[in-house]
């Protein structure tokens, strides 16, 4: 049987990929930030994942404000990363896991969930990001991706409720695959910012550290917080930990945190980096 091995949650704000590109992983603005992930790389090297099941949103390159799907499934043999306009480099294709992702997608179903099914999806900085500093020197990616989207930019938006919920029933799809993969939840995104408006720059520390006290043992501590909520307390775009909420309902009903890293700015976001595993 597949085995859940834990969890991997982080920031994906593009300019993290400038900092990659530029080599200033060691720049007093970005050290605080990198220094959380030698125990990522240790993680990941002995915990050996093969398959990747990701939520994340989409930033522009599958979808738009006149067709935004509450949530969406890749079931794509390859995802291909293109360029978004912000001067990244193009960074490595994913292998996909069709097999894998239409029995997501059926339990989701069953679930009474309506994702729209893509067997064509680009990928963005939202996942290639998170990849590029869990394998810095990856020449190709090491695991298969099931790519789940969440709609953090039109509203209306599915409640944190909702997104745990999510979650919930891919753990479910993840605990009857007959395959013997090991698999890692991601969720990347967050943790509060805000781009636009006349909060620009809104970073709310206290919000922050309430979801990462809570995530891995209370996960429904959450959900208590209505999204128009979510948007006052982390901003706008602070809405993406949605992302992590649903990743953590993947993981399964109990959890232990085994790593944290949380630095204030980067690119004014609060950027964190958790990892979990099954308790």
């Amino acid at each position: 049987m597949a085995e859940i091995v834990g969890a991997y949650f982080t920031s994906h704000v593009p300019a993290i990929g400038g900092a990659i590109h530029r080599g200033d992983q060691q720049d007093p603005y970005w050290k605080p930030f990198f220094d959380g992930f030698p125990k990522v790389h240790e993680w990941l090297a002995a915990v050996k994942p093969d398959v990747a099941v990701v939520f994340s949103n989409d930033h522009g390159l599958n979808f738009f404000l006149d067709k935004m799907p509450t949530f969406a499934v890749g079931a794509a043999a390859e995802y291909a990363n293109a360029d978004e306009g912000w001067g990244l480099p193009l960074y490595k294709s994913f292998q996909g896991h069709p097999a894998l992702s239409w029995h997501v997608i059926e339990q989701l179903v069953e679930d009474e969930f309506d994702p729209v099914t893509c067997q064509q999806m680009l990928v963005d900085h939202a996942i290639s990001i998170p990849f590029e500093l869990a394998y810095p020197d990856a020449r190709e990616w090491p695991v298969k991706l099931v790519p789940i989207g969440i709609n953090t930019v039109q509203h209306p938006l599915p409640s944190a409720k909702r997104c745990l919920a999510l979650g919930r029933s891919v753990h479910r799809a993840l605990a009857s695959w007959a395959g013997d993969e090991r698999i890692v939840l991601i969720g990347t995104g967050g943790l509060s910012h805000q781009l636009d408006g006349a909060r620009a720059g809104f970073i709310n520390a206290d919000y922050d550290r309430f979801c990462l006290d809570h995530l891995a043992s209370d996960p429904d501590a959450l959900t208590g917080h209505s999204i128009h909520d979510i948007v006052r307390l982390a901003g706008t775009q602070g809405v993406e930990v949605l992302n992590w909420i649903a990743a953590r309902g993947a993981l399964g009903p109990a959890a232990r945190e085994v790593h944290r890293n949380y630095h204030i700015p980067i690119s004014n976001t609060a950027a964190a980096t958790v990892l979990m595993e099954p308790a």
